[in-house]
């Protein structure tokens, strides 16, 4: 096609009418029709709207031809949203559709040509498949480990990890299954693959693996489709995954007519394979991108919008500066609670209010982190008989690993088969049986969401069991009361979710609830890159808010428990002043009043950093540590961190060596007294260190 200026063989005021419609940068997006274009979308700034305009406005000016663009999002519901506003702009017959139903709508096409016969039947689950593979390995595997090791070779085969290759890279990206060592899991993996093909099926990431494979061996397919197909869109490109982006650089086979949209502080499922990364380095790999931003946010009153901004800013997260474009609402509430239940209970009470005032549940959310902590709200709205749906999961009562420990605790309530030894501790032996113990399962997934279920039931029976009369009957009869209370008519009810599940949604009121460190960011988000997604996921449950929006934590689990928790650490210059706050400064003050005023031990000033006070001196006074037992000590370090393949600061920091080259401590004591050693360390290191020491003298 020969290329035109976008202003020229408008239909009469057609174009100009689709410009009028947006603002300012979202005018930017729609008239820049050729690729490569980069648009930075924060939350609520109307990126389809811009997209579909744009898509709309080039069919309008003559620039592309409908049949030859395709637009590819990540799930059917955004796929149809976005040919409907199409066909609303005159763009009808462009394709608008997901990666895995371009790409199966080509394998089906292109499959019996170049291979002969039919494409292999796409199961509609790994499971039976995986059990196969895993009774093959001689491993007994329930469903939760079965849905576990489903999505961990969803991520190996999105991120283009060979089963041969899957132990290697597991290690060194975090990966776990719960249960199973990464050998293990590759065996089931290699398994799997050969089950799915003596059965002659494929999965859904075979569809993009087949495709890519079409275009890549056959240039009669490549061209085939390059012919097809000459302008491509891509909506939430921060959720890319290896294989999804190699099929469209198959798809475009060098051209650069591709403009992607996407919002980097919106990235929160790297742990199934997504990578920020494509958008983020989109001008690298295609030079002479025009990058844009929409910043204008439709959805939020300043005051929301602002508790956004300020979590992600000065962060590795941070997106666009976002700017409301709403009348001015109330505050964002942020609310400590002694435990769970007083939690549930404000916040319910906080619903029934707003619902005797007229306002709609439906646009009411409770959102949370995990699908276990939906429980004490759903026993607290029933109570107030306000309707509620649990979405993206089933309710607390329902879920399958509940049904059966209630089963199993009625069970053993009528066959009287009590340890004697109170409800708790029957309750414990029942879910024990189960496969719970009281130490949480490392691993993210399945078996951990079965694990935090169950956990809930023992903290239900923690609480029965200071009553009256609290034997297994009893509690048997509690759990149905709450069971049966739930199941109140969801037509008009309140959202509960977890934050994942309430991406891509939004609702007048939402309320961040369990917002507690170990919980937000989860316990099992491990370093710096982990931590990161955790606030983002944070970013993305705030962004669902148009006008209300109440953050709240509790400070233990159940009543009378200890108040160990601390407010989320991402809430930090965003919430007042709590009671717990004063709490630790008061602990941190008796702390240093037993511990007394570290001085310099030159010029005997008060020290007044935690360096300064771990190597013993001001910062401006002479070190005074022996600078050849110190390069002794880090040679060691070196070569003890290599052997235990990790960061060197793991062993020990430049500051610790320091003050072991200053002190030249002489036996464990004295080495126990130097900041930043533990008897951990004294265990560990304590006597190489000592000798290295020695020898020095």
């Amino acid at each position: 096609m020969v290329a035109m200026d976008p202003s020229a063989g408008l239909a009469p005021g057609t174009a100009d009418r689709l410009l009028e419609a947006l603002d300012p940068e979202q005018r930017e997006v729609a008239v820049a029709l050729r690729g490569p274009v980069r648009v930075l979308a924060g939350a609520g700034t109307g990126k389809t709207r811009a997209l579909t305009h744009r898509i709309a406005y080039g069919v309008a000016t003559g620039v592309y031809t409908p049949t030859e663009v395709l637009a590819v999002t990540f799930t059917t519901r955004a796929a149809g949203e976005m040919r409907t506003r199409l066909r609303a702009l005159g763009a009808d017959g462009v394709q608008a559709r997901t990666f895995h139903s371009a790409a199966l709508r080509q394998a089906r096409y292109f499959w019996p040509r170049v291979y002969g016969g039919e494409l292999p039947v796409l199961t509609e689950s790994k499971l039976p498949l995986l059990g196969n593979a895993a009774r093959r390995n001689r491993l007994a595997a329930d469903q939760a480990t079965l849905r576990d090791l489903a999505s961990e070779v969803e991520w190996a085969k999105v991120s283009n990890v060979r089963p041969d290759d899957y132990a290697r890279v597991a290690e060194s990206r975090g990966r776990s299954v719960t249960g199973h060592d990464h050998a293990t899991v590759a065996r089931v993996f290699a398994t799997y693959e050969e089950v799915k093909r003596d059965q002659g099926r494929m999965d859904m990431e075979d569809v993009l693996l087949v495709s890519a494979a079409l275009l890549s061996e056959d240039e009669r397919v490549a061209a085939e489709i390059r012919r097809q197909y000459r302008w491509f869109v891509v909506d939430e490109f921060q959720d890319v995954s290896p294989i999804q982006a190699a099929l469209l650089d198959l798809w475009l086979g060098g051209r650069d007519d591709l403009c992607v949209v996407g919002d980097p502080a919106q990235t929160i499922y790297s742990f199934a394979g997504a990578s920020a990364t494509f958008l983020t380095d989109f001008p690298r790999h295609h030079p002479g991108t025009t990058s844009l931003q929409l910043v204008r946010n439709y959805r939020s009153t300043p005051q929301v919008v602002a508790a956004a901004n300020q979590l992600l800013a000065g962060t590795s997260s941070a997106g666009v500066s976002l700017r409301s474009q709403q009348e001015a609402g109330p505050e964002a509430a942020y609310t400590e609670h002694p435990d769970e239940v007083a939690e549930a209970e404000a916040v319910a009470a906080r619903i029934l209010e707003m619902r005797t005032a007229g306002h709609p549940m439906r646009e009411v959310a409770v959102l949370f982190r995990v699908n276990a902590q939906s429980e004490a709200f759903e026993e607290a709205l029933a109570a107030r008989g306000v309707p509620y749906v649990v979405r993206g999961a089933a309710r607390f009562f329902e879920r399958p690993e509940v049904r059966q420990a209630v089963t199993l605790i009625r069970g053993s309530a009528r066959s009287g088969a009590g340890s004697g030894e109170g409800l708790l501790a029957d309750v414990k032996a029942v879910l024990t049986g189960m496969g719970w113990n009281d130490k949480a399962p490392t691993g993210r997934g399945s078996v951990r969401d079965r694990w935090e279920s169950l956990q809930a039931l023992v903290s239900q029976a923690e609480e029965f069991a200071s009553r009256d009369g609290a034997d297994l009957a009893a509690f048997v009869d509690e759990l149905d009361r709450r069971a049966a209370e739930q199941h109140a008519p969801v037509a008009e009810g309140v959202t509960l979710a977890t934050l994942h599940a309430a991406k891509g949604l939004e609702w007048d009121a939402v309320f961040l609830v369990g917002m507690h460190e170990g919980m937000m960011p989860i316990v099992y988000a491990d370093g710096p890159a982990a931590v990161e997604e955790e606030r983002r996921l944070l970013y993305v449950g705030t962004t669902r808010a148009r006008v209300h929006l109440s953050v709240s934590w509790s400070l233990s689990r159940s009543p009378g428990g200890r108040s160990t928790r601390k407010p989320s650490r991402f809430l930090t210059g965003l919430r007042p002043r709590v009671q717990s706050d004063r709490v630790t400064e008061q602990r941190a003050s008796r702390t240093r009043s037993k511990r007394g005023v570290a001085h310099c031990r030159v010029c005997n000033a008060p020290l007044s950093t935690t360096a300064e006070r771990k190597i013993g001196h001001c910062e401006g006074c002479p070190a005074g540590y022996d600078e050849q037992l110190f390069e002794r000590l880090r040679a060691w370090r070196v070569a003890r961190a290599a052997d235990e393949k990790v960061p060197a600061y793991v062993v020990f920091t430049d500051l610790t060596l320091q003050a072991i080259a200053e002190v030249r401590p002489a036996d464990a004591a004295a080495l126990l007294r130097i900041s930043g050693i533990g008897p951990a360390k004294i265990e560990k290191y304590g006597d190489e260190v000592l000798e290295l020491v020695a020898g020095g003298a």
